[in-house]
């Protein structure tokens, strides 16, 4: 498996003398974008860099509106996803001209909460993590170029769903919410996924 710290020298070394870096870390859910990109970002600054994380999470649309829609219980596709609002945030951040507010997903209420975290504009590294930044659907595709780097973090079908199975179990669910979230709803997503993004700069199998 390849190290973080292998991986910073490759950001480092693409980066340059670059006054702002995108990074993008993409995947199907549970593969562990998110772990990945914290320790990069630890490494980042044990190295003297400046550098933050965006989230796709903030960008969930408000389960009220999932439910007008009738996805609800599809919550984590595509389309439950404020694509245009998360693309229109890296373009803001691409350009590094402000300080820039971007929001931030409270689990424990499952809602975003908008302009909760600021990213200064003198942050160097940004580390983009999300099921969908490399996704070749609209709108997902206008993404296609904006980043510096990308990450695709893809383990084998077997480890997706041990990890998913054990997220969910976390939560206390019954065995048959389980299977449903499981085989129903993130498995068969992670797979669209797998089939519906462009290539990375980096492929990892497991993180």
């Amino acid at each position: 498996m390849i190290s973080p710290s292998t991986i910073v020298d490759a950001i480092q070394r693409r980066a340059g003398d670059a006054r702002r870096f995108l990074v993008g870390l993409a995947g199907p859910p549970a593969a562990g974008k998110s772990t990945l990109a914290e320790a990069l970002r630890a490494g980042l600054l044990a190295r003297g860099e400046s550098a933050e994380i965006l989230p796709m999470d903030g960008f969930h649309l408000d389960n009220g509106i999932l439910a007008e829609r009738g996805i609800l219980p599809r919550k984590g596709i595509a389309e439950t996803f404020d694509g245009r609002g998360f693309i229109d945030i890296v373009h803001a951040l691409k350009r590094a001209e402000d300080e820039v507010l971007v929001p931030v997903f409270d689990r424990s209420r499952e809602l975003a909460i908008n302009a909760a975290r600021a990213i200064p504009k003198e942050t160097r590294f940004i580390l983009a993590e999300g099921n969908y930044l490399l996704f070749k659907d609209a709108p997902w595709d206008r993404l296609d170029g904006v980043f510096d780097f990308t990450i695709f973090v893809g383990p084998p079908y077997a480890v997706l769903e041990e990890r998913l199975r054990r997220r969910w179990m976390s939560y206390d669910l019954p065995e048959d919410q389980i299977g449903w979230k499981l085989y129903g709803n993130d498995l068969p997503n992670g797979k669209r996924i797998l089939e519906h993004s462009r290539p990375a700069d980096l492929h990892i199998d497991l993180f």
